[in-house]
C-alpha cells in the first residue's frame, strides 16, 4: 500500500496539516506538524499569484518568495522531511506556473526522488490533465483532484478519472481560510462524492477550530487545515513551532473525541 492509502486504513479521520514552504523555519514547522499528530501533510508551493487563496496564505506565499525561496529549496525540504518521516504522507500543493515551467517530468522526477506521495495542482484544470498527469502516475505520485460545491454530477466523473490519493472536498466557494459551509451541508457533499468513488473524502477551506475540525471529522474521511497554522508562523515566527504543535494537537484530539461515541460497543 502506499503510504496514503496506509494512512486512510486506519480507523480514524485523517488530519492533513497545510504550510507554506519558505514561510519561517519550515523544517522545524514540519516536525511540529506530525509532533502535534497531523497524518498528512501539505506542503505550498509559493507562488506570485496564489488565486485560490485567502491572505493568509497570500502573505505567507510572499513572505517566502521575499526570503528567496526556490524550487530547489522546496524539494530539499521535501527529501529531507522524507528521512526524517519515512512514514507520513507528504503532498505538494500550488500553482501550474512553478509545477510546469521545466517539463511535466521533470517534476515527477524531482517528487519521485524526495519521496512526495501526491501533487494538488490548484489551476489545471482535468481537461489538461495531460500536462501534469501522466507524468505524476508514472512515477507513483497520485493526483489529488479537487471537488467543488459547484461540481455536479456531470462533470464529477471527469473530476474522478485519474485523481488518487483522496478527493479534496472544497467546502465553500471562495479562498482558503474566510469561512466555511454549514454542517449539514458538508454531510451531503460528502455523502454524494463517497457514493461516485472508493478515493476518501478530505474537507478543507475555512477549518479553522477544534470544534469545526470536530464537526467534518464526524462525516469526511479527512480535514485539512491551512490558514490558521498559517497564521499562527506569522504571528509567533521563530516561536512558531511549538505553538504549531500545540494547535495541531487540539485538533486530533478533538477529531478523535468525534469518532468515539460509535466505537463504544453497544
Amino acid at each position: 500500500m502506499t503510504r496514503l492509502a496506509t494512512t486512510f486504513s486506519a480507523n480514524r479521520p485523517a488530519l492533513i496539516a497545510f504550510i507554506t514552504a519558505g514561510d519561517g523555519d519550515t523544517a522545524a514547522n514540519l516536525d511540529a506538524l506530525v509532533a502535534g499528530g497531523a497524518d498528512i501533510v501539505e506542503l505550498g508551493m509559493p507562488f506570485t499569484d496564489p488565486m485560490a487563496d485567502g491572505p493568509a496564505i497570500q502573505a505567507a506565499n510572499l513572505r517566502s518568495l521575499g526570503a528567496g525561496t526556490t524550487t530547489a529549496d522546496i524539494f530539499a525540504l521535501a527529501g529531507d522531511f522524507r528521512a526524517r518521516h519515512p512514514a507520513v504522507p507528504l503532498v505538494l500543493m500550488g500553482y501550474a506556473n512553478p509545477m510546469v515551467r521545466r517539463g511535466p517530468e521533470w517534476l515527477a522526477d524531482q517528487c519521485q526522488a524526495a519521496g512526495v506521495d501526491g501533487v494538488i495542482c490548484v489551476d489545471i484544470p482535468v481537461e489538461e490533465d495531460a500536462a501534469l498527469g501522466p507524468a505524476l502516475r508514472a512515477a507513483g505520485v497520485a493526483v489529488i483532484r479537487l471537488a467543488t460545491p459547484t461540481t455536479d454530477a456531470a462533470r464529477l466523473p471527469a473530476v474522478l478519472e485519474g485523481a488518487g490519493g483522496f478527493l479534496y472536498y472544497v467546502s465553500v466557494a471562495g479562498v482558503t481560510g474566510k469561512q466555511q459551509a454549514a454542517g449539514g451541508a458538508i454531510a451531503d457533499a460528502v455523502a454524494r462524492l463517497k457514493a461516485a468513488t472508493d478515493l476518501p473524502v478530505a474537507v478543507g477551506f475555512g477549518v479553522r477550530t477544534p470544534d469545526q475540525a470536530a464537526d467534518i471529522a464526524r462525516v469526511a474521511d479527512g480535514v485539512v487545515v491551512g490558514s490558521a497554522i498559517v497564521e499562527l508562523i506569522a504571528q509567533h515566527r521563530e516561536n512558531a513551532p511549538s505553538r504549531v504543535e500545540a494547535f495541531v494537537a487540539s485538533l486530533r484530539r478533538a477529531m478523535d473525541g468525534a469518532r468515539q461515541p460509535e466505537e463504544i460497543p453497544q
